[in-house]
């Protein structure tokens, strides 16, 4: 029996998974889904989860069940792409023929003293959760500290002030304002927004240490009951220790087919892969349809066919009644309609199998 192995059941690992599954799959050879986790977490919304907003099932997934699709739960530890084997925290290594790694991020403190101890995190539902409560014991008017001006940072920020209007909240950035990847009508948007909600903004921020109830920058020591990490992200840990050619962000390089070169039945999947976009959900989930294509067409013994990732845009909220949208290169759309477009895709990632 001839195995593929998925690392990961978030966004790219799912699109593939539902791609495969769409056909017959060869009688020979069997899906492993590998996650730590016994459903998909829609990572995308757990800003919401933090902030009090969402409850927790509302950002579950049942994973599809199919004959050929063989469910594993465990903590992915270390891959040997010599041996062809994924090895579990106390559980056997797995072997595969074909091997898919989307093993997602954690987050890049960049050194920062007191920042892996003293922030909380977004990039995990167990770190959401831990996150959510941290907020929730604030005492009113409390100081909350977002670290990072990106667009974690800031639907993280506008989603706490609707939930805790009694908070004094800020957001720190080193760089030149927020959302700086984007076009200026935007961030002028949503730097209004803040404004007009009460949200402090600090740009151009040099971080020189984080404690519990306090952070050090420029100078400066600023109160803060509990702070919040979305300064940056970097690959899971089993994917830093592989030996393999890497970009400056610590992602695998990879071939036009989204194969690691040296290991051409290697795949890279999502946060983990050096792509020409930002990391994010609709990225990851693109390229896992195209993976899913060039899958195929090795067990149907063709050549793999695939166009170039491109991206239709990027959608963002401001709370539950604003939002802001990039379409295509330039196009920007801000007010109800992002917002409602947003939901219409959370609204299909949750009901995807029914």
């Amino acid at each position: 029996m001839k195995k593929l192995v998925i690392l990961g059941g978030g966004y790219g690992g799912m699109a593939i998974v539902r791609q495969l599954l769409e056909r017959d799959l060869p009688p020979d050879t069997v899906i492993y889904l590998v996650d730590r986790m016994p459903y998909q977490g829609l990572k995308t919304e757990y800003y919401a989860l933090a902030a009090g907003s969402a409850a927790e099932h509302r950002l579950h997934v049942a994973f599809p069940v199919h004959p050929h699709l063989i469910l594993f739960f465990g903590e992915v530890t270390e891959i040997s792409l010599k041996e062809k084997l994924v090895y579990l925290q106390d559980q056997d290594p797995i072997s595969y023929d074909w091997l898919v790694i989307g093993l997602g991020c954690v987050d890049q403190y960049y050194g920062i003293p007191g920042a892996a101890e003293f922030t909380h995190s977004l990039q995990t539902l167990r770190a959401a959760r831990k996150t959510y409560v941290a907020l929730q014991e604030v005492r009113p008017y409390g100081h909350v500290t977002i670290i990072g001006g990106g667009l974690s940072g800031v639907e993280m920020a506008s989603e706490l002030r609707e939930c805790r209007p009694d908070l004094h909240i800020r957001i720190l950035d080193r760089g030149g304002g927020i959302l700086a990847a984007f076009p200026e009508k935007l961030r002028l948007f949503v730097h209004e927004w803040f404004l007009e909600h009460d949200v402090e903004i600090r740009s151009q921020v040099e971080l020189e240490d984080i404690r519990e109830t306090e952070i050090l920058e420029g100078g400066k020591v600023l109160r803060s009951e509990a702070t919040v990490w979305a300064g940056g992200i970097q690959p899971a840990h089993p994917v830093k220790a592989l030996e393999v050619n890497k970009d400056e962000a610590g992602r695998i390089r990879l071939d036009s087919f989204h194969r690691i070169p040296q290991f051409p039945e290697v795949f890279v999947v999502g946060d983990c892969a050096s792509l020409v976009f930002s990391p994010s959900a609709q990225a990851a989930i693109i390229q896992g349809k195209q993976i899913a294509t060039v899958v195929r067409a090795i067990w149907d013994g063709v050549t793999p066919n695939i166009s170039p990732l491109r991206l239709r845009g990027t959608l963002g909220s401001l709370g539950k009644k604003n939002g802001f949208a990039l379409m295509g290169d330039s196009t920007v759309v801000v007010g109800k309609v992002p917002r409602t477009l947003k939901s219409g895709v959370l609204w299909k990632s949750r009901h995807h199998f029914g």
